[in-house]
């Protein structure tokens, strides 16, 4: 058992509002005497120690957590877990929350992800998996459309495209397997088009069992109406209120203990937030995808309404227990996040962009402001990344959560700001 200090340092490796977020949640515990974020941004700068060490270089990360005397390390993007970050720190025996390198290839190989969904028996649409174009084509050829095609690989979000032609199939695959766009030696993962909503389910496991979160909605696509192009994610919602109790049960004895088994026979022990993305279809909750962190717009939301202390929380999933002794409580009422994007997002986009507005914004009743893509410049907040700011907002009901959000987001400005207007009316017309 790992023993908590009576004040503990605490390291958060990230850039995003959902770093953001986890230090905001964090800096709440009476437990934590110093947070540090690497390498954070303007606004984790605000409750935090910023430090720009690269993400990649994982001497230089374990020698800042040995100098600092970190009791906890706690990792934010997908693309560390893949490379190994945890296998690095616990070698060195540093308290580190995420899956191993070879168990978070449950997300970064959607390959092996659906190798085990086909194994344990866990709904998913039917697949599959090529890495010749010229077969992915004559398949593609051979069947009907429409049909998703997703990298097998890290994308950042963006490797997922619905195909209604053939020339859009054809286009996805050369991007794919001919261009490299997404890293050599691809594989693709054709899959039938699923028709549903999509709900993302989130799990804090130690690798034997499992803390289910509620159900929230993420917004995955650019535009209103979940058209154009996907991206990390552009807002979402929390509760659902139409997954009840005994749903999100079976979620967890189908979706969640089926592939922490799974990794467990083969000799690794899953540790961190496992987060089945599914599709409510007329069969049934159907798994899209795994991923072996916290979302992000999800932790947004979802750190709004927790009120459980997360330090506490967060030991129970390093801590190798069978038995959860902490009991998770949340508030009443929903939690809704906005994204405001860079003009260009998810493409090429410029940074720079002086962003007012935050202090009104952040004033507004039920209102935090996240931050993401940003930098501070000459004393000015400006923007650096695609996804820039994470406006979230509670309320007692999804109406009021909304309306709060979209209020605050209209005191915010920065040049070729982009956001969605329909953040949580899925929610909001089930709900009237």
């Amino acid at each position: 058992f790992i023993r908590r200090t009576p004040l503990s340092r605490i390291l958060v490796l990230g850039k995003g509002a959902r770093e953001h977020a986890l230090l905001w949640k964090l800096a709440q515990s009476p437990h934590i005497t110093e947070l540090f974020c690497i390498p954070g941004n303007a606004g984790t700068a605000t409750i935090a120690s910023n430090h720009d060490i690269p993400l990649d270089d994982k001497p230089a990360l374990i020698a800042f957590a040995k100098a600092k005397k970190i009791f906890l390390t706690i990792v934010g993007p997908d693309e560390l877990l893949a490379a190994g970050i945890v296998d690095a720190f616990e070698q060195e025996s540093l308290n580190i929350i995420g899956p191993s390198r070879r168990a978070a290839r449950i997300e970064s190989s959607k390959a092996y992800s659906k190798r085990v969904m086909k194994t344990k028996g866990i709904p998913t649409a039917s697949y599959r998996v090529f890495k010749s174009y010229e077969r992915a084509i004559q398949f593609i050829s051979s069947g009907e459309l429409p049909l998703v095609i997703k990298v097998s690989g890290l994308a950042m979000g963006k490797g997922v495209f619905i195909v209604s032609s053939f020339e859009e199939a054809e286009k996805a695959l050369q991007r794919i397997l001919v261009k490299d766009e997404f890293g050599i030696d691809q594989k693709v993962v054709i899959e039938e088009y699923l028709v549903g909503e999509e709900v993302s389910f989130h799990a804090l496991c130690n690798g034997y069992s499992a803390h289910m979160f509620p159900a929230c909605q993420d917004h995955k696509t650019l535009y209103d109406g979940d058209s154009g192009p996907n991206t990390g994610g552009m807002g979402s919602i929390c509760p659902v209120p139409w997954i009840s109790d005994s749903l999100l049960k079976k979620v967890s004895q189908t979706m969640v203990y089926p592939v922490l088994e799974a990794l467990r026979n083969e000799g690794h022990i899953f540790k961190g937030c496992l987060f089945p993305g599914a599709m409510m279809t007329p069969h049934g909750l159907m798994v899209l995808e795994y991923n072996a962190r916290f979302g992000d717009p999800e932790t947004q939301s979802y750190m709004r309404l927790l009120q459980t202390d997360l330090l506490d929380l967060l030991q129970h999933s390093v801590l190798l227990n069978p038995n959860h002794p902490k009991d998770l409580t949340w508030k009443l009422g929903f939690a809704v996040c906005v994204v405001l994007s860079s003009e260009g997002y998810p493409g090429p986009h410029e940074a720079g962009k002086v962003i007012t507005g935050l202090e009104e914004a952040d004033k507004s009743e039920g209102v935090i402001v996240f931050h993401a893509g940003t930098a501070i410049v000459g004393g000015q907040i400006v923007t650096a990344g695609g996804r820039v700011l994470s406006v979230t907002a509670t309320g007692e009901t999804p109406e009021e959560a909304v309306s709060r959000a979209y209020a605050a987001v209209e005191k915010i400005h920065f040049d070729g700001m982009h956001f969605r207007r329909d953040i949580g009316t899925r929610v909001l017309s089930r709900s009237s």
